[in-house]
């Protein structure tokens, strides 16, 4: 079986500016960061997000990667909305596409099956028509309950994706992978909706497979080697964001990056400290020292 394991820079060098980049996790949870930034670090540009938003969208936002962004929320969790993600949609530096959460969930499936939507119920009599006035509805091949005609639905696009970045407790050297909290997220729709060849996942600690399959994982293994097309061994990789249960969310750190949307010079601060550095290591080091 194929060793897949390389490092966050490796995963960069595949990676092309202007691709459809999903980002796994949930708000300020399980995110892959270590990843994110070595994107930042990169000269990757005019990416379009594919996010349930955390500080991965703010960090992108404001080193200018992103040209578009997909998205239900983007949310720190404990701060309710990301800074840099609100100055930048203020400005209008980026372009959005804003969906429901279901209406999200939805798009990831379709594309993950393959097909071009999916009909759902979720966003009528809303105003995501209004948000996007390309979204369009289907009628039910299929009577109604009374007989009558069918059903009009929404029509939800598959949210298409050239690449995704997820983060895991554990994985071994193939891409199997467990996550060991509360919930999977969808990590495992956004790594089925990406293209082969763009598919890679970070983890906590890469161990034998005959791990994965002990009690405490068998449950929780979500992805598969066949899902997935690189591994990162990235130990406190999430972080700040919170990766249940190695760790909780960094929250004094998570309150000096919001803090960091007040001005350009507190952004400059906040980036010469913690982004143009060398390498994750030299950033884990520094997180380490604190």
């Amino acid at each position: 079986m194929a060793d897949k394991r390389m490092s966050e820079d490796d995963v960069v060098a595949r990676l092309r500016s202007g691709m459809t980049v999903g980002i796994g996790g949930w708000g300020s949870r399980r995110k892959p960061m270590s990843l994110v930034r070595a994107i930042v670090r990169s000269d990757l540009r005019d990416l379009t997000v594919v996010s349930y938003g955390g500080p991965d969208v703010g960090l992108l936002c404001a080193s200018g990667k992103v040209r578009k962004l997909v998205f239900a929320f983007v949310s720190l969790d404990s701060i309710p909305l990301e800074p840099h993600f609100r100055k930048a949609r203020q400005s209008g530096q980026v372009t959005t596409e804003e969906y429901d959460e279901g209406q999200f969930l939805l798009g990831l499936q379709a594309a993950a099956w393959r097909v071009p939507f999916l009909p759902t119920r979720v966003g009528l009599g809303s105003d995501v028509f209004r948000l996007d006035p390309s979204l369009r509805t289907v009628t039910s091949p299929y009577p109604g309950p009374d007989g009558g005609p069918g059903e009009e639905l929404v029509a939800m696009p598959a949210l298409e994706l050239d690449a995704a970045l997820v983060h895991y407790n554990r994985a071994d050297e193939r891409g199997n992978a467990a996550y060991l909290g509360p919930d999977p997220y969808f990590d495992d729709l956004m790594l089925e909706a990406a293209a082969t060849g763009g598919r890679f996942l970070s983890a906590e600690r890469i161990v034998p497979t005959a791990e994965l399959a002990a009690d405490g994982c068998r449950h929780s293994l979500k992805v598969s080697r066949l899902m997935v097309d690189g591994v990162v061994e990235a130990p406190n990789g999430a972080h700040p964001t919170s990766c249940v249960p190695d760790y909780e969310r960094d929250e004094a750190f998570q309150k000096e990056y919001a803090g960091s949307a007040k001005s350009d010079e507190a952004w400059a601060e906040f980036s010469a400290a913690w982004l143009e550095l060398p390498d994750e290591a030299t950033y884990q080091q520094k997180v380490a020292a604190r």
